[in-house]
């Protein structure tokens, strides 16, 4: 497994990793707002590489070492406003960005499972580039609808706290916030949040590229009428114990994509924790090999 860099286009560069064998079916792991690519877990990836796919996780734009765009990201009141910087991108770019990750590779197309934000990029990619995915599996995410998938206001609260200016101030947040919107039906894991947040703020101690991402999801509205165009097998998974992105928005995901399954992860909150992995490997792994073998 060694970091690479991908040229996606439109001057955006992409920082990834690959898990498995380069012959295997490519599935392509979308990380969350202010995620970076190791939010999805080496060893969980092992597992999926394991089951006979070719992984790829990726830093999103505005994410650790990928293109940091510089511009000023809009403010809240700005955001409800409509009033964008005029470099303010959205959803379709960040998808044209995962696109362009699969020309680098030289894959046709690949199966997509995106988190959070991740899903709704995944899920984007689906409507505006459907040649590309063979399947999509959506965790945790929503539609864009008001009212629909909201954070608790608990979490609202949180969320609204200050950017940490010190490596440690991140961490401590972190544990926070993820005991909070965390799987309260699963053992919680504050040594891996510990590691997690402080190699990421290693990896990239910058804070806007959030803002800048959580323009790109308000500036993308409500995606529910564009969702009917996705024609690709469609997974969504979520939690029913999920404080960040409501069960709602799970409901309101499988009802938008014509034929999508929905399955409730019980206990299961906004992460991914590790007593729910062979739930989540099973659900994601069945679901691609089932496109295959109706494909073949």
């Amino acid at each position: 497994m060694t970091e690479r860099t991908a040229d996606a286009g439109r001057g955006i560069s992409l920082a990834y990793e690959q898990f498995g064998d380069a012959g295997a079916e490519p599935l392509v792991l979308v990380a969350g707002l202010g995620q970076q690519l190791h939010s999805w877990p080496a060893e969980f990836c092992e597992r999926l590489a394991a089951r006979g796919f070719q992984v790829v996780r990726f830093d999103n734009r505005d994410a650790g070492r990928s293109t940091h765009l510089r511009f000023r990201p809009p403010s809240m009141p700005a955001m409800f406003a409509g009033r964008w910087p005029s470099a303010q991108y959205d959803l379709g770019d960040m998808a044209a960005d995962a696109a362009g990750l699969l020309d680098v590779l030289g894959h046709d197309d690949a199966h997509f499972v995106g988190v959070s934000m991740g899903g709704m990029i995944a899920q984007t990619v689906a409507a505006q580039h459907p040649a590309r995915v063979r399947t999509l599996t959506s965790i945790m995410s929503t539609t864009g609808a008001r009212r629909i998938g909201r954070p608790a206001l608990s979490t609202w609260r949180l969320m609204a706290a200050k950017p940490p200016k010190t490596r440690e101030d991140a961490v401590e947040r972190a544990v926070r916030m993820f005991r909070h919107i965390g799987s309260h039906g699963f053992p919680f894991d504050e040594p891996w949040v510990r590691e997690y947040t402080g190699q990421a703020w290693d990896r990239d101690p910058s804070s806007s590229g959030v803002g800048r991402q959580l323009g790109a999801i308000f500036r993308s509205g409500n995606r529910t009428a564009r969702l009917r165009a996705v024609s690709a097998p469609t997974l969504v998974i979520h939690g029913d114990r999920d404080r960040m992105v409501h069960p709602t928005g799970g409901v309101a995901t499988a009802r938008a994509i014509t034929g999508a399954r929905l399955e409730t992860v019980r206990g299961m909150g906004h992460d991914l924790p590790a007593g729910a992995w062979p739930a989540l490997l099973d659900l994601i792994d069945n679901h691609a090999k089932a496109r295959s073998t109706h494909a073949s």
